[in-house]
């Protein structure tokens, strides 16, 4: 299935339209559950559910006029984590606004998971505007923490879809998790 998911996405790089719907029977059921695992860690009432979420991220993927171009499956899988992770976000950024402010708090992060529960959209924003940061300083990090934190992915996935070992990876985890952390509970560096 791996190699079928690459040439369609090869023919979606090559300006095949028809192709999109070819590729959704073949990656829906995992990104589904890559959804369902990310939504267990949401706050209970959330409004989006794992199969609108997917749905959506899959939108934003091959809907529109401009289809980007991924260089493998890993590649798509981890673009699908960062569509799920904007939605997520912008979801959170509605519901604060709706509560109209209120200040961040401090958290303390878990040694399993970057947020385990996070009880609001403070924390989730929160933890956006570090994972940016982590971004602008090391984009194989951040890229990590979204497959780890915003599908769920397990240290093997992970460490398949980057093209690295399961011990680099729990290695970075490790690291990424901490500068996250000091971050978010404004420790960081100045």
């Amino acid at each position: 299935m791996a190699s079928e998911v690459t040439q369609i996405l090869s023919a979606i790089d090559q300006g095949d339209r028809q192709a999109a719907g070819q590729l959704l029977p073949l990656v829906y059921d995992e990104l589904r559950r890559l959804a369902s695992q990310k939504m267990t860690r949401e706050p209970a009432g959330h409004t989006i559910q794992p199969t609108a979420l997917v749905h959506e991220a899959f939108l934003r993927l091959v809907g529109s006029e401009d289809l980007p171009s991924w260089d493998s499956r890993g590649h798509f899988f981890a673009a699908a984590a960062e569509s799920m992770r904007r939605i997520l976000i912008e979801a959170a950024r509605r519901r604060k606004t709706e509560k109209r402010g209120g200040d961040r708090q401090r958290i303390d992060l878990s040694s399993e998971d970057v947020v385990e529960h996070p009880e609001d959209s403070e924390t989730l924003l929160a933890l956006d505007e570090a994972l940016q940061k982590l971004e602008s300083e090391d984009q194989e990090l951040a890229r990590l923490v979204e497959l780890r934190y915003f599908t769920g992915l397990t240290i093997d996935q992970t460490a398949e879809l980057l093209c690295v070992s399961p011990r680099t990876v729990k290695r970075n985890w490790a690291y990424a998790r901490a500068w996250l952390r000091r971050e978010m509970e404004g420790d960081g560096p100045a």
